[in-house]
């Protein structure tokens, strides 16, 4: 479990002041046991309903941001209006439930290794990361 300072260094790391506001959205974000896929919307309401206080959608959103720029989050662009925010920030892959708008991972070794045979002078690969789009059966 993270500490107070903790997420006053992440804060501070990403070009925030630590208020009581963010010092909330962080507790959301870091004090779990298990990392979480959200967009920014969801990730309102789960604070909602967690902490008493109202959080603006402008801070959250500007927050949110400030983290995935540092590295602190993975941002997840599914089409060109709908994004979603990983917790888990290793390089990995993920189905997206199509009907049930969510994402689930899928690790490295789930995955045969891609070969890309395209070469993009002066650039070298980064990162590989799948999205798989997945539908009910029937």
């Amino acid at each position: 479990m993270y500490l107070k300072t903790n997420f006053i260094e992440k804060l501070r790391n990403s070009g925030l002041r630590p208020t009581k506001q963010r010092l909330k959205i962080c507790d959301v974000l870091f004090n779990t046991d298990k990392t979480f896929h959200f967009t920014i919307n969801d990730l309102s309401k789960i604070i909602r309903e967690k902490v008493s206080e109202k959080i603006s959608l402008a801070t959250i959103y500007n927050t949110i941001h400030a983290f995935e720029k540092k590295g602190y989050l993975k941002e997840i662009a599914i089409n060109s209006s709908q994004t979603y925010f990983d917790t888990n920030t290793s390089i990995h892959h993920h189905f997206f439930d199509e009907k049930e708008r969510k994402l689930i991972d899928l690790e490295n070794d789930e995955v045969e290794p891609i070969k890309i045979k395209k070469i993009i002078p002066g650039k070298k690969i980064k990162s590989v990361e799948v999205l798989v789009r997945v539908v009910s059966k029937n």
